[in-house]
């Protein structure tokens, strides 16, 4: 059964008075541990979808069901929108996002704490989410002395430390090489599969087809197709094709 699921989502903004439509009846579904990538040029769509999909945009028509919640049209409100986000939704972005003057550990604490997590509970959470990102020996670290690769992990740790079902990703390589952007993937794999998160990572980086089930694609507010991967999946990440 789909832990993530977009039902005909239509979304349409206004310039001025004219209507815009971005997403034009867009379906998809990601089931626990499933890995999509969702590709797109510039202007396709795809941060819309991922907007909406993370609860922080309403469908202008159409549904989203998230771990049994549902959000409908532009009426839902903000507040239940950030009461899902809260307790369903991990999101890891391009840009790291950490407050440079908390160290690894208290930026994956204070995300812990805005979602009611406190004391030794939050503690706890966030050494055992850095600890899981290969990180025990960063926490004490402040951003400006880790690396952008290691600044990923914090983030990823972050994002996962509250375990929430579904994990959200945004051009998570970008900022990094290619050696450590390999890496990054790697360790969603394992996350993903590991803890059983449906993972949606949008993204201009051939390298995420070596990690995902299923590559997606989308244009002019429209899925193309919705492809399985063709990766092997020995559980050690290579890939089998040739």
């Amino acid at each position: 059964m789909p832990v993530l699921e977009a039902r005909d989502v239509v979304k349409t903004f206004r310039e001025g008075r004219e209507p815009v439509p971005v997403l034009r009846g867009v379906s998809i579904a990601l089931e626990p541990g499933e890995i999509v990538a969702l590709e797109g040029p510039s202007g396709s769509g795809k941060t819309t979808l991922l907007s909406i999909l993370g609860c922080i945009l309403t469908p202008s028509s159409g549904d989203v069901a998230i771990a049994g919640n549902t959000i409908g049209s532009e009426s839902t409100g903000a507040r239940t929108l950030a009461s899902i986000r809260k307790r369903s939704i991990g999101f890891v972005f391009q840009q790291y996002n950490l407050f440079p003057a908390l160290s690894a550990r208290e930026n994956v604490e204070y995300s812990l704490n805005v979602k009611g997590y406190r004391g030794r509970e939050a503690r706890r959470h966030a050494e055992e989410a850095l600890a899981s990102v290969g990180l025990t020996d960063r926490a004490s670290f402040l951003p400006r002395d880790l690396s952008g690769g290691q600044k990923q992990r914090v983030a990823i740790a972050r994002a996962v430390a509250a375990r929430p079902p579904v994990l959200l990703a945004d051009e998570p390589t970008a900022n990094l090489d290619s050696q450590m952007g390999l890496q990054i993937l790697d360790l969603f794999r394992e996350l993903a599969k590991r803890d059983n998160l449906a993972l949606l990572i949008v993204t201009h980086d051939p390298n995420v087809r070596r990690i995902a089930d299923r590559v997606v694609r989308i244009r002019d507010g429209l899925l193309l197709h919705d492809d399985h991967s063709q990766r092997g999946h020995n559980g050690d990440g290579r890939d089998e094709t040739h």
